[in-house]
């Protein structure tokens, strides 16, 4: 279900490029202007509070891959005001510096705000899926 002002709804769909695009080319500047200052991430049994948190934590976690493929799209959008919930699937092809390379499909279950007049992640639940 997609439900919302159309212009939000863009805007948020070029957050999530934007974020898929900071991830393959590792950009952690880019990839932080994501998350808003408050933000939360939960993936693999873990939650992590904080943008400058969340993004270290990013940050020591791409340095264990010496190559990756990242897609995200959304598969449900409902905006309401400064406020908007996002189902995000992804898709990543990942070779690790040791290890053999895998696929991950996922599901992101997403809050976002809009603050100064940017879209953001609030929130992103991490849900993966090993394809073999």
């Amino acid at each position: 279900m997609f439900a919302g002002p159309d212009q939000d709804r863009l805007l948020i769909r070029e957050l999530i490029d934007s974020y898929g695009d900071a991830v393959v080319m590792r950009d952690a500047d880019a990839w932080s202007a994501c998350w808003a200052l408050d933000a939360v991430w939960r993936f693999a049994g873990r939650e992590l509070s904080g943008r400058d948190t969340i993004v270290a934590t990013w940050t020591r976690a791409m340095a264990g891959y010496a190559n990756l493929a990242f897609m995200a799209f959304p598969g449900a959008m409902n905006v309401q005001g400064d406020k908007a919930t996002l189902r995000t699937h992804t898709f990543e092809h990942l070779t690790p510096v040791d290890g053999p390379t895998r696929v991950q499909a996922g599901i992101y279950e997403d809050e976002l705000v809009r603050r100064d007049g940017r879209w953001m992640f609030a929130s992103r639940s991490f849900n993966p899926r090993e394809i073999t």
